[in-house]
């Protein structure tokens, strides 16, 4: 098929040229006396993304899976209690990760479509007199299902208890889309990654830790070798790493900053939050219905979208691909086959959304849903003009 492949998956995101430019360059000496020049900037700047001014932040070659290690090797200590709750296939893996290096999980299942059991933890917090509970997980937003929860919510149940216990987020899939601020909040350890609202391929892993963290690391004694803080914290603070870097990567991420701060970061969570309600407005025309069972979970990054009784949602997502070269999101694990997914995180504009949606519709009707021709990508149409007409009238 003649054009180039759509990718509205919820990660890897779309690369603005400008980043993927900057990545189009020589292989360099990552011990050179200029080395510097590159990194002490990106360590500074990414604390400005996280909103994290008192701490430190942390870049791995990694995932975000890998910064997820990182943030409880060093921090905790084996055998330590942790309170996690399980509402999608991301936080199913953060407690899956938890248990096999040692943890005592306390985890609240919740149902899939909703997110982080405020009250329960609020509850759980308050009966801790002893405070065996020495971290709580938030995962802020599920990639999973398309729900986001919030992090500030649990910040204030753990403070109306007075409970010392520090505050985990993975942020994977909403920092530096979403609304995030870790020193307001009182995150201690905040987790990303390059291939979503950082607009890079997969690679670096980004933690982003608190003072509080950082003390607790001092005495943590859980195994750790190639994600130690130690290490880390010796060759970064004069510019260099203690083992190898992905330089060319690390070149992106300068670009990939650049271009974010001349956006704004609130001009950009607000960018996410027009565009979502596009996806949003289209789901509804349609007659389908988001996996998040309410709007207060709707995540601004990806939506997880319902598909009809005897609509297999492998066989959408095959389509759209294969007839349509766009590559929509698969359901996973429990909503595997019952779900397909839009990505509208990172380098996206509202003409790329409807394209997304027009291919979504086309396999739709290909794969036998009843929608009308026209009706999500029209709703989407009518909510875009709608935010620019009250936009323009605000203005003026």
């Amino acid at each position: 098929m003649s054009g180039y492949n759509h990718l509205f998956i919820p990660g890897p995101t779309n690369i603005p040229e400008q980043v993927r430019q900057a990545m189009n360059l020589p292989m360099e000496d990552m011990r050179s006396p200029r080395f510097p020049e590159l990194t002490l900037p990106l360590f500074a700047d990414l604390k400005k993304v996280f909103k994290n001014q008192n701490g430190r932040v942390f870049i791995f070659p990694s995932s975000g899976t890998g910064a997820w290690e990182a943030a409880m090797t060093n921090v905790l200590s084996p055998g330590d209690r942790v309170l996690m709750s399980r509402f999608g296939q991301f936080s199913h893996l953060w407690v899956d990760m938890a248990e096999r290096l040692g943890f005592e999980v306390d985890c609240l299942d919740r149902e899939w479509g909703t997110g982080v059991p405020i009250e329960l933890y609020a509850e759980r917090l308050a009966a801790d007199k002893a405070h065996r509970i020495k971290a709580v997980f938030v995962t802020h937003n599920e990639t999973a299902t398309g729900v986001t929860s919030d992090v500030a919510a649990v910040r204030t149940a753990l403070d109306a208890c007075g409970h010392p216990a520090l505050l985990f987020v993975d942020g994977v899939s909403s920092i530096g889309s979403i609304d995030f601020r870790q020193d307001e909040w009182g995150v201690d350890c905040a987790v990303s990654g390059s291939q979503k609202g950082f607009m890079l391929p997969a690679g670096l892993g980004f933690l982003s830790v608190s003072q509080k963290a950082l003390e607790a690391a001092k005495t943590a004694r859980h195994m750790r070798c190639y994600f130690s803080f130690e290490d880390m914290i010796k060759t970064n603070d004069t510019g260099y790493f203690p083992y190898t870097p992905p330089t060319q990567l690390l070149r992106g991420l300068r670009a990939a900053l650049d271009v974010i701060f001349e956006e704004g970061l609130e001009n950009i969570f607000a960018r996410h939050h027009h565009l979502a309600n596009g996806v949003r407005a289209a789901v509804s025309a349609w007659g389908l219905r988001l996996c998040a069972t309410e709007p207060k979970w709707h995540s601004d990054t990806v939506s997880a979208i319902r598909l009809p009784e005897g609509i297999d949602g492998a066989e959408v997502i095959r389509h759209a691909y294969q007839t349509y070269s766009t590559s929509l999101g698969s359901g996973l694990s429990k909503v595997a086959g019952k779900v397909f997914r839009i990505g509208h995180l990172g380098s996206l504009n509202e003409v790329m959304v409807l394209g997304a949606l027009s291919a979504a519709e086309l396999t739709l009707l290909d794969c036998g849903v009843a929608i009308e021709p026209g009706s999500g990508v029209g709703a989407a149409i009518k909510q875009f003009r709608s935010a620019a007409t009250t936009a323009t009238a605000k203005a003026a």
